[in-house]
């Protein structure tokens, strides 16, 4: 089994990597990679960690992973039991792509300024993520220099600021090793699989072998977050999902999701997403 760090492959021809999956669910493994990938979501539901960032990804959303940033997105559990397909465009880039010089140009500085204030990754929206989501559909199909031009458009597009939503406050992301990468990706198999009961930090410690101590500021130190923080993020994305395809009232959403009290479900619910369960339910459906 792969576990961070990941390569991308490259064909020795291609000036960036395009890449189209279509399978049974996405990679579901927290991994990281030097290049920034630019990710168009065609046909998959699930939750995206992308450094300190917990949130929903669905069809038509664009995010921009930043270089080296260890992320994963986790498709929603029917995809693991049911014949589904998660389908993705991705490109995969550096300031090695089109040669250094390039990058050096006076007028490449906007996309140079990108480039390497791209680190805590983004969410684009609006306007700005129809075009683009068009430029990475038409890219698939396009040889020479018009997948150039395409490239160069969409790293216009993306050098804006406007219709950009940093994904992760954490920007310094250190190399992670096989092991610890095993470790990490061992506590979020189990947090997704057990999220909907009551997780004791002594169980989920054992996952990791490591004492609670131990483990409590081994999380927190790669993942600038506690725990039970972490726990409830993937609880409330959970939530979420259920608040708009399911009829259950709010109070069986609730207890579903793990949590044992709608009145601190309540207040979780608001604080990741500034208002409560039943208004987020109303506005979507």
């Amino acid at each position: 089994m792969k576990i961070i760090p990941f390569k991308i492959p490259k064909n020795t021809e291609e000036a960036f990597r395009v890449q189209v999956d279509k399978m049974p669910h996405l990679y579901n493994h927290l991994h990281q990679h030097p290049e920034i990938q630019l990710t168009l979501v065609k046909k998959s539901e699930g939750t995206l960690i992308a450094g300190d960032y917990v949130g929903r990804f669905v069809p038509g959303d664009v995010f921009v992973i930043g270089p080296n940033q260890p992320h994963v997105f986790r498709n929603d559990e029917p995809y693991f039991k049911k014949k589904l397909t998660a389908h993705t465009v991705s490109v995969f880039f550096d300031e090695s792509t089109l040669g250094s010089y390039f990058w050096q140009l006076p007028e490449t500085k906007a996309l140079r300024f990108f480039i390497r204030n791209s680190t805590g990754g983004f969410r684009v929206t609006g306007n700005k993520k129809m075009i683009i989501a068009g430029k990475l559909e038409a890219i698939i199909n396009s040889e020479g220099i018009e997948k150039i031009i395409f490239f160069l458009e969409i790293l216009k597009l993306l050098s804006a600021k406007k219709e950009m939503q940093q994904l992760s406050r954490n920007n310094l992301y250190r190399s992670i090793k096989t092991q610890d990468g095993s470790r990490l990706n061992r506590i979020l198999e189990y947090t997704f699989s057990e999220s909907h009961r009551h997780i004791t930090l002594d169980e989920v410690a054992k996952v990791a072998n490591l004492t609670v101590e131990s483990f409590c500021k081994y999380f927190k130190t790669r993942t600038r977050k506690t725990y039970i923080n972490f726990l409830n993020e993937i609880r409330i994305q959970h939530a979420c999902r259920l608040l708009i395809e399911n009829e259950e009232t709010v109070s069986g959403v609730c207890y579903n999701v793990g949590f044992n009290n709608l009145s601190h479900f309540n207040r979780v619910f608001k604080k990741f997403n500034g208002i409560s369960p039943r208004a987020y339910r109303s506005e979507r459906i």
